[in-house]
Protein backbone atom coordinates (compact mmCIF):
# COMPACT_ATOMS: atom_id res chain seq x y z
CA UNK A 1 0.00 0.00 0.00
CA UNK A 2 3.19 1.99 0.94
CA UNK A 3 4.20 2.08 -2.94
CA UNK A 4 0.73 2.78 -4.55
CA UNK A 5 0.38 5.81 -2.19
CA UNK A 6 4.16 7.43 -3.20
CA UNK A 7 3.50 5.94 -6.68
CA UNK A 8 -0.29 8.47 -6.20
CA UNK A 9 1.77 11.44 -4.70
CA UNK A 10 4.66 11.66 -7.70
CA UNK A 11 1.61 11.20 -9.97
CA UNK A 12 0.22 13.85 -8.65
CA UNK A 13 3.38 16.25 -8.51
CA UNK A 14 4.21 15.43 -12.15
CA UNK A 15 0.24 16.60 -13.07
CA UNK A 16 0.76 19.58 -11.36
CA UNK A 17 4.22 20.28 -12.93
CA UNK A 18 2.83 19.69 -16.44
CA UNK A 19 -0.41 21.74 -16.03
CA UNK A 20 1.71 24.41 -14.79
CA UNK A 21 4.22 24.19 -17.51
CA UNK A 22 0.96 24.81 -19.66
CA UNK A 23 0.02 28.02 -17.83
CA UNK A 24 -2.34 26.84 -15.11
CA UNK A 25 -2.78 28.40 -11.82
CA UNK A 26 -2.76 26.06 -9.08
CA UNK A 27 -6.04 27.14 -6.37
CA UNK A 28 -5.85 23.94 -4.41
CA UNK A 29 -4.76 20.62 -3.84
CA UNK A 30 -6.10 17.48 -2.67
CA UNK A 31 -9.38 19.46 -2.10
CA UNK A 32 -12.38 17.77 -0.18
CA UNK A 33 -16.06 18.22 0.59
CA UNK A 34 -17.36 15.51 2.45
CA UNK A 35 -16.02 12.14 0.96
CA UNK A 36 -15.13 13.71 -2.12
CA UNK A 37 -11.49 14.76 -3.06
CA UNK A 38 -10.20 16.97 -5.79
CA UNK A 39 -6.80 16.23 -6.72
CA UNK A 40 -6.09 19.55 -8.15
CA UNK A 41 -8.18 22.66 -8.71
CA UNK A 42 -6.74 25.02 -11.32
CA UNK A 43 -7.52 27.92 -13.11
CA UNK A 44 -6.42 29.17 -16.96
CA UNK A 45 -8.13 31.74 -18.70
CA UNK A 46 -11.61 32.27 -16.35
CA UNK A 47 -11.89 28.43 -16.87
CA UNK A 48 -11.67 26.27 -13.34
CA UNK A 49 -10.38 23.01 -13.84
CA UNK A 50 -11.02 20.35 -11.43
CA UNK A 51 -8.62 17.33 -12.11
CA UNK A 52 -8.67 13.85 -11.21
CA UNK A 53 -4.93 12.42 -11.68
CA UNK A 54 -4.74 8.25 -11.77
CA UNK A 55 -1.01 6.81 -11.51
CA UNK A 56 0.08 3.23 -12.84
CA UNK A 57 3.34 2.08 -12.71
CA UNK A 58 2.17 -0.79 -15.17
CA UNK A 59 -1.20 -1.10 -18.02
CA UNK A 60 -1.21 -4.63 -16.52
CA UNK A 61 -4.92 -3.71 -14.34
CA UNK A 62 -5.49 -1.01 -17.39
CA UNK A 63 -4.56 2.19 -18.27
CA UNK A 64 -4.76 4.89 -15.70
CA UNK A 65 -7.66 6.87 -16.74
CA UNK A 66 -9.76 4.00 -17.07
CA UNK A 67 -10.01 3.60 -13.28
CA UNK A 68 -12.04 6.57 -12.95
CA UNK A 69 -15.68 5.05 -12.43
CA UNK A 70 -18.83 6.65 -12.94
CA UNK A 71 -19.17 6.68 -8.76
CA UNK A 72 -16.07 8.85 -8.87
CA UNK A 73 -17.53 11.30 -11.69
CA UNK A 74 -20.42 11.76 -9.31
CA UNK A 75 -17.98 12.70 -5.82
CA UNK A 76 -15.96 15.03 -8.24
CA UNK A 77 -19.17 16.79 -8.82
CA UNK A 78 -20.21 17.22 -5.71
CA UNK A 79 -17.11 18.44 -4.91
CA UNK A 80 -17.42 20.99 -7.35
CA UNK A 81 -20.80 22.07 -6.75
CA UNK A 82 -19.70 23.14 -3.01
CA UNK A 83 -16.66 25.10 -4.55
CA UNK A 84 -18.15 26.93 -7.22
CA UNK A 85 -21.14 27.68 -4.47
CA UNK A 86 -18.24 28.70 -1.75
CA UNK A 87 -16.28 30.60 -4.07
CA UNK A 88 -19.09 32.19 -5.89
CA UNK A 89 -17.34 30.99 -9.19
CA UNK A 90 -18.89 32.92 -12.36
CA UNK A 91 -17.59 31.51 -15.18
CA UNK A 92 -17.05 28.00 -16.87
CA UNK A 93 -16.13 24.85 -15.08
CA UNK A 94 -13.82 21.87 -17.07
CA UNK A 95 -13.19 18.56 -15.46
CA UNK A 96 -10.00 16.77 -16.58
CA UNK A 97 -8.74 13.65 -16.03
CA UNK A 98 -4.63 13.22 -16.35
CA UNK A 99 -3.51 9.89 -16.93
CA UNK A 100 0.18 8.72 -15.53
CA UNK A 101 1.82 5.47 -16.44
CA UNK A 102 5.07 5.67 -14.68
CA UNK A 103 7.55 3.77 -16.51
CA UNK A 104 11.46 3.80 -15.78
CA UNK A 105 11.49 6.68 -13.28
CA UNK A 106 9.50 8.79 -15.57
CA UNK A 107 5.94 9.64 -16.13
CA UNK A 108 4.34 9.38 -19.41
CA UNK A 109 1.22 11.84 -19.19
CA UNK A 110 -1.99 12.07 -20.85
CA UNK A 111 -4.04 14.59 -20.34
CA UNK A 112 -7.94 14.45 -21.02
CA UNK A 113 -9.82 17.66 -20.91
CA UNK A 114 -13.26 17.94 -20.71
CA UNK A 115 -13.26 13.99 -19.90
CA UNK A 116 -16.88 13.89 -18.51
CA UNK A 117 -18.57 15.12 -22.10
Amino acid sequence: MAHNTNLGKLGEQAAEAHLTALGYQVIERNYRYKRAEVDLILVKEKTLVLVEVKTRSTHQYGFPEEAVSSRKEAMLQLAADYYIEQHQWPHDVRFDVVSILWKQGRPEILHIEDAFH
